[in-house]
């Protein structure tokens, strides 16, 4: 579920990168959730599974709707300002927040060879950051860091409201928040969508709204430190992307880096599937 969520999420992020360079990140952010309401109200209601949107706790519905708009407004920006490549070298940091976090907050018990793995996997992300004064701290960079901390935060929601809510009222409240708010806050720099854009705003809707469903299954069947890890895969996504999108090739620091989060990641993979490690 979670390989099939970042797949999908890959396939929005370069939609949004697209309509970002013609539109605001708030504006591209409402675009994100009014293109997919319309489908998983169609999809929910051929299940005849309307009745399950009821929320139960609807305050943590209205947060995770926040944090999601946090989360796209910023990715946004940070495509906008990067390839989906270097974008997502600060985002794969979100794997070892979501871990860190399970602690505290969902009470899950991390072993010490996971933490050493996803170190790994964080060296990987230094390594394709280049680390220098000025690379660290550029408004891309920065946005796609502060992504990856409110896509923690969303996850780590994502697993205390599955406890009580169905994953069809996740989706869709998620997406109602974002649809609402967005549209209100970009009223003020809106420019005019045109029309060649519908397909690309209709893709959006469409793999956002699998994203969704997909990355809230995900969550609901395994602990968030056990499903955290399989996000390393959206590195593979954004090299491919860039190159049949933009032409854009990952230099030998990229494959350096990328190489030890896969190999981390596998790593982690493989050691879940231990009874000892589990994180319960």
């Amino acid at each position: 579920m979670m390989i099939a969520a970042v797949g999908s999420f890959a396939l929005m992020d370069a939609a949004m990168k697209h309509l970002g360079q013609l539109h605001g990140p708030m504006q591209v952010t409402f675009l994100r959730g009014i293109a997919s309401l319309p489908i998983v109200l169609l999809v929910l209601g051929i299940s005849r599974r309307l009745k399950d949107i009821r929320p139960i706790r609807w305050p943590l519905h209205l947060l995770r709707g926040l944090l999601s708009i946090g989360l796209l407004w910023s990715f946004v920006f940070a495509v906008r300002e990067l390839s989906l490549a270097d974008a997502y070298t600060l985002y794969l940091s979100a794997p070892l927040l979501i871990t860190a976090l399970s602690v505290p907050f969902l009470g899950e018990r991390v072993s010490w060879r996971r933490w050493c793995a996803i170190s790994v996997g964080l060296v990987g992300v230094i390594v394709m950051l280049r680390p220098t004064a000025a690379g660290m701290v550029t408004l891309g960079g920065l946005g796609a860091f502060m992504a990856a901390v409110f896509y923690a935060l969303s996850a780590i929601s994502i697993s205390v409201l599955s406890r009580t809510d169905t994953t069809a009222s996740m989706v869709f409240w998620t997406m109602a928040v974002i649809a609402v708010v967005a549209g209100l806050a970009s009223i003020t720099t809106w420019t005019p969508v045109r029309l060649e854009e519908g397909g690309w705003i209709l893709g959006l809707g469409i793999a956002g709204a699998a994203g969704q469903h997909f990355i809230t299954q995900a969550f609901r069947l395994a602990p968030a430190s056990v499903v955290a890890p399989f996000e390393y895969t959206a590195l593979l996504w954004g090299i491919a992307l860039d190159w049949f999108g933009w032409s854009v090739l990952p230099g030998s620091r990229m494959l350096a880096g990328g190489s030890l989060i896969v190999a981390s990641g596998l790593y982690l993979m493989w050691h879940s599937r231990e009874p000892a490690a589990a994180t319960r």
